[in-house]
């Protein structure tokens, strides 16, 4: 995942403060002959990642927070349960034994939305299934059994970079949107040898159960360069450091302290060379909430964007569109709270609705490093479609917010969405440095041995390749 890799970047939070909006944007972030895009970040040296979240037994704390933050104005929370070996009156039982399988009892929790199973090493795979049924808040309803989709290693940083080596991540699933709920059972079965069926493959050490709750919604948008709400506890508050250097990487494109980014008006074909798409409307993160508090501090990027690849986040689709910024914020706590990752994974997300959403931090026109696809995170971008389209058709409104945003991404780096691109690899599926060839429009598959982006969503993509064409103007 890895060809021509430039230095990480970051930003200390005194630093962001004291930078102007306007600084040049790096050469190599634009495509020859596109407009100069300012920016506020400077190159730096990616700082220290922090150490990772303290673990508390539920003997000690039933429902403890995961990491639960001194910071008294962070929106949201996470609980933290170990699992425990299941005896065959399926309730957790004894010490961990190779080959049992593990889980955790019903039990009453806080209220939760979304749900994810990690454990220590997160080199170690994790080979079986996980499931589990919840309650919806307030009532005695509990869900059928629903599958976890289980990552392993091919979601994250790429190796030998900082974010990987940090010591704070944590294998882990997918994690899956099941809307607000206050009861939960798991139950994660060893995988089991067909020649001998008493033989399991053993469980990753250190399995835990994560409930995250995504917090309120962010107050409304009370207009550029005013004062910001994230709750109650913090209304009417000026923006804090991280906030202010996260949106004013974008300030080129809008006023800084706006929740989207508008949608540029389409150039006239005779004026369309050199093939940049219109940008699409894009809420920023502020847009939906995101707490900057829970990243690491500062941004990193790669030289270009030459290809874009397309997943679906294995939420599941039990989601409405008003819903979408608040399944954002539980993905975002998850994968830097539970996974310890230093930031949202994706560069974007598309809800069902068709709308898209900044996602790692650093500038929605900036070659932006994401842990998205494990070998070809550099020099390339991810778009997460919220849901599972493993047997769900994805919406029209999908596929054609995904043309819109590669046509103007990929435009801004003379990117054809329909041809083909090279990249290299980190490891992964293909040995560390070898050459890959792939549409500059790829599935999460095409870089790694899953079935993300799911079967319907990847059949998709074609549609996609031409359309984001047709958008960039090309003939």
């Amino acid at each position: 995942m890895r060809a021509n890799l430039v230095s990480s970047i970051a930003v200390t939070c005194a630093a962001a403060l004291a930078l102007p909006l306007s600084l040049a944007t790096p050469a190599a972030a634009l495509q020859p002959g596109a407009p100069t895009m300012p920016t506020a970040v400077p190159a730096v040296v990616e700082p220290a990642a922090p150490a990772a979240p303290p673990v508390v037994d539920p003997a000690e704390q039933e429902a403890a927070p995961a990491a639960a933050s001194s910071e008294a104005d962070v929106a949201g929370s996470t609980q933290s349960l170990r699992l425990a070996p299941l005896g065959n009156g399926r309730r957790a039982i004894g010490p961990a034994t190779p080959g049992a399988a593990q889980g955790l009892a019903r039990r009453d929790v806080r209220p939760f939305s979304l749900v994810g199973v990690v454990w220590d090493d997160a080199q170690a795979h994790l080979h079986g299934t996980v499931q589990v049924r919840t309650r919806t808040t307030g009532s005695a309803d509990w869900s059928e059994w629903q599958n976890v989709e289980i990552h392993n290693d091919d979601h994250g940083a790429d190796p030998d970079t900082a974010e990987a080596a940090s010591g704070a991540t944590r294998g882990s699933t997918a994690p899956l949107w099941v809307g607000d709920s206050d009861g939960v059972e798991v139950r994660v079965e060893p995988e089991r040898h067909e020649e001998l069926a008493a033989e399991a493959e053993p469980l990753p050490a250190g399995l835990r159960i994560e409930l995250v709750d995504p917090g309120p919604e962010p107050a409304a948008d009370p207009g550029p360069q005013t004062r910001v709400a994230y709750g109650p506890r913090t209304a009417h508050r000026a923006p804090t450091v991280e906030e202010a250097a996260a949106t004013s990487v974008n300030a080129h494109l809008a006023p800084v302290g706006t929740a989207a980014i508008p949608a540029a008006a389409a150039a006239p074909a005779a004026a369309a060379k050199p093939y940049i798409g219109p940008r699409p409307k894009i809420i920023t993160r502020k847009g939906w909430g995101a707490n900057e508090k829970l990243r690491k501090g500062g941004f990193v990027y790669t030289k270009a964007v030459k290809a874009a690849f397309v997943h679906h986040s294995a939420t599941g689709n039990k989601y409405t569109c008003k819903q979408a910024p608040s399944v954002l914020r539980s993905i975002y706590r998850y994968h830097t709270q539970s996974s310890g990752w230093r930031d949202f994974g994706y560069n974007f997300a598309v809800d069902r609705c068709g709308n898209i959403y900044e996602g790692r931090a650093g500038g929605v026109a900036k070659p932006v490093r994401g842990a998205h696809t494990l070998g070809f995170n550099t020099n390339s971008m991810g778009i997460a479609v919220l849901g599972t389209y493993s047997s769900t058709t994805p919406p029209a409104a999908v596929v054609n917010a995904v043309a819109k945003l590669t046509a103007w991404k990929l435009g801004l780096h003379g990117v054809n969405p329909k041809g083909k691109t090279t990249l290299v690899s980190a490891g992964g599926k293909y040995k560390k440095g070898k050459k890959v060839t792939f549409n500059t429009i790829a599935g999460h598959r095409d870089g790694y041995a899953t079935a993300c982006p799911g079967a319907r969503l990847y059949g998709k993509l074609g549609t996609a390749r031409t359309t984001s064409a047709k958008y960039q103007g090309r003939p």
